[in-house]
């Protein structure tokens, strides 16, 4: 396991037999077969809320790839949060959890490490209660497209905070 200034997570959070629900395990699991990044944990998992504070533990960033569905948005359109401008996507919050924003405060105050830093990369998407292990056709049409505009992103912030882990800094100031 890498030293706790280092470690990333890259986290494909839906189901995997939801149609477009899959795209953020769909994207981790094409990310890790190109074996792109090194120093990198991938991990799927279909959980929100609370639950997701176990998978953030001890790492020091985290790029967390989701489903969402707005009123007016364009299929395949990526769009870039971070948690203290978090809206609502469909696996950051359950309905018989906390939401996200609380779970991360109660973890801090209950003395979990948490990331430095957590980025939500969520991709509008048209279906989420249809069963099928298939994209939608506008998702698909657009997935590579979609793949290149989140390796630009990671690219970005990987290969930055890998840097500056290499330079020495610690990563642990609050």
């Amino acid at each position: 396991m890498e030293e706790p200034d280092t470690r990333i997570l890259l986290l494909g959070l839906g189901n995997d037999i939801l149609s477009d629900d899959a795209i953020g395990p769909k994207i981790i699991q094409d990310l890790e077969t190109q074996n792109r990044y090194t120093r990198v944990d991938y991990q799927t998992a279909a959980i929100g809320g609370l639950e997701l504070i176990e998978l953030f533990s001890n790492y020091q960033q985290v790029f967390i790839i989701d489903a969402i569905k707005t009123r007016n948005g364009v299929p395949g359109s990526v769009y870039y949060f971070k948690p203290e401008d978090f809206r609502h996507t469909l696996h950051l919050t359950n309905f018989h959890d906390v939401n996200f924003l609380v779970a991360l405060e109660l973890a801090e105050e209950l003395g979990h490490q948490m990331p430095e830093q957590i980025h939500i990369l969520a991709i509008e998407i048209v279906e989420d209660l249809v069963f099928s292990d298939e994209l939608t056709p506008p998702l698909q049409a657009k997935y590579s497209e979609i793949i290149s505009e989140i390796c630009t992103f990671l690219d970005d912030e990987v290969i930055l905070h890998q840097a500056n882990a290499n330079e020495g800094h610690d990563g642990m100031e609050k």
